[in-house]
């Protein structure tokens, strides 16, 4: 399976609303974009990818948090998903972007929400998440309205670490 080139900053892929995606119950080639997608993120050492980070602008996730989830999940594909509920208690937490390589910030989200989507099978999925998998399945989602971690922060916030992304790509 081939690594997928995942788009960085500065891509318009990345500013704009993906497109709602059809899932037909078999197709070869989407079956293999998700294998994919998922072989690019581990390579990334990732833990969510969405379509419009590898130059699809579609509504399309891969998801695997691992044992931080504390659910039993394991590692899934979600179309067209979004947050139909979140919680007034946030969190604060850093965050990281395959799309941003080499930096973090701190990024206030709900602590818990709902999403609400459809799996490989077109069948409805609702899922309810905190801590971890609430914050990817977020950030995620984020990246399938142009919204990138970055535009969570301060101004202040984002300017140091653009500052930092910068000075990196340069050197």
């Amino acid at each position: 399976m081939p690594l997928l080139k995942i788009e960085t900053l500065g891509s318009d892929v990345l500013r704009r609303r993906a497109g709602e995606m059809e899932v037909p119950a078999q197709d070869a080639e989407l079956d293999q974009l998700i294998r994919d997608m998922f072989e690019t993120m581990y390579d990334a050492r990732g833990i969510g990818l969405a379509a419009p980070q590898i130059g699809l602008s579609k509504r399309l996730i891969v998801v695997d948090v691992g044992d931080e989830s504390g659910k039993e999940m394991g590692p899934f594909a979600l179309f067209n998903p979004r947050v139909v509920e979140s919680s007034a208690d946030t969190e604060k937490q850093e965050e990281g972007c395959l799309s941003i390589p080499g930096v973090t910030g701190a990024v206030e989200r709900p602590y818990s929400v709902t999403v609400e989507g459809v799996d490989r099978q077109g069948n409805p999925v609702r899922i309810e998440a905190d801590a971890m998998l609430a914050r990817c399945l977020q950030h995620e989602i984020d990246h399938l309205d142009g919204i990138l971690f970055i535009d969570r922060m301060s101004p202040l916030k984002r300017n140091m670490v653009l500052r930092k992304y910068r000075k990196q790509a340069a050197s």
